[in-house]
C-alpha cells in the first residue's frame, strides 16, 4: 500500500483559519441524492469542516484523518466520531454508511485501496463525493499575482500528487456507477491578510521554506501591496470541481 504522507499538520492551526469554505449548494446537493441519513464517513476530514455540515442531517458522523494535530482543531458534536486511521485501511463494519465523502483529500489516498475499502464498507446504493477545488481567482490583478505564485514560484514544490488535482481528479481511478456533478464554486470576501494565510497554509509554501529557509510569499508581497489595500476586502472564488458515484453490491 502506499506510504501516507502527513503534510497538514504542522500549519494545522492556519489550516483551520484560511482554508477556503464549501458552499451551502455542495452539502445541498449531496443531501439531495442520499436517501437514508443513519450514517456518514468523511475520509481525510482535517479540521472537520465536511464532517460539521454532515452532522446536521446524519444521525451518526465517522470522520477520519491521519493528522491528530488537525482533529485536534476540528469541532466536538455528540453525533461526531473522530477517529485517528488511514482511509485505506479502516476497522469499521461492511455495509456501514449512506454517504462516503472525501473534501480535497482523495488525491493524497492509495486509490487502489481506498476504492477495495470503500465497496466494502458502504452500504449497497450508498453514494461517494469526492472534490477539490482549483486555483484561486480574483480580480485580474490579483489572479495574475496568484497564478504567478502558484505555477512559477513554488511550482517545483508541489507532490507529484498535486497533479491529480490540476487534472480534476479524472485520472483517478474512479470504479463506481458515475453520476453527473453540478459546477460548483466557493465564493468569499477576504481581505489581503486572509489571502497571505491562505498561501502559507500550501503545502508547497512548507516544503519551499524547509529547502530554502525563506519564506517564498515575501516574494509577491510588493505586488500584492500594490494591489491590494491593508482591510480591504476582495471577491475571492475557487471553482469546484468533483466526481459522484454509487456503489452498486
Amino acid at each position: 500500500m502506499k506510504d501516507t504522507k502527513d503534510l497538514f499538520s504542522k500549519q494545522s492551526a492556519s489550516y483551520a483559519s484560511f482554508r477556503p469554505v464549501y458552499p451551502d449548494a455542495l452539502f445541498n446537493f449531496l443531501f439531495s441524492i442520499t436517501k437514508h441519513f443513519d450514517t456518514a464517513w468523511d475520509c481525510g476530514t482535517g479540521n472537520g469542516q465536511v464532517a460539521l455540515r454532515l452532522s446536521e442531517r446524519f444521525d451518526k458522523v465517522m470522520a477520519t484523518d491521519i493528522s491528530q494535530s488537525q482533529l485536534s482543531h476540528a469541532p466536538q458534536k455528540d453525533n461526531i466520531a473522530y477517529e485517528l486511521t488511514r482511509a485505506e485501511q479502516t476497522s469499521f463494519a461492511d455495509n456501514s454508511f449512506d454517504l462516503i465523502t472525501v473534501g480535497t483529500a482523495l488525491h493524497w489516498f492509495d486509490h487502489a485501496a481506498f476504492n477495495k475499502e470503500v465497496q466494502r464498507v458502504a452500504k449497497n446504493g450508498a453514494h461517494i463525493a469526492a472534490w477539490a477545488y482549483a486555483t484561486v481567482r480574483s480580480e485580474p490583478a490579483i489572479t495574475a499575482i496568484a497564478d504567478e505564485f502558484y505555477g512559477e514560484i513554488v511550482h517545483g514544490y508541489w507532490d507529484a500528487e498535486r497533479k491529480l488535482v490540476d487534472d480534476e481528479y479524472r485520472t483517478i481511478p474512479f470504479p463506481f456507477k458515475e453520476l453527473p456533478a453540478p459546477k460548483l464554486e466557493i465564493t468569499a470576501q477576504w481581505t489581503k491578510e486572509h489571502f497571505i494565510g491562505y498561501l502559507n497554509s500550501w503545502s508547497a509554501v512548507q516544503h519551499y521554506v524547509t529547502q530554502n529557509g525563506s519564506n517564498p510569499v515575501d516574494l509577491i508581497m510588493d505586488k500584492l501591496d500594490k494591489n491590494w489595500k491593508d482591510g480591504e476586502y476582495k471577491a475571492i472564488r475557487f471553482p469546484l470541481f468533483m466526481r459522484v458515484g454509487q456503489i452498486v453490491k
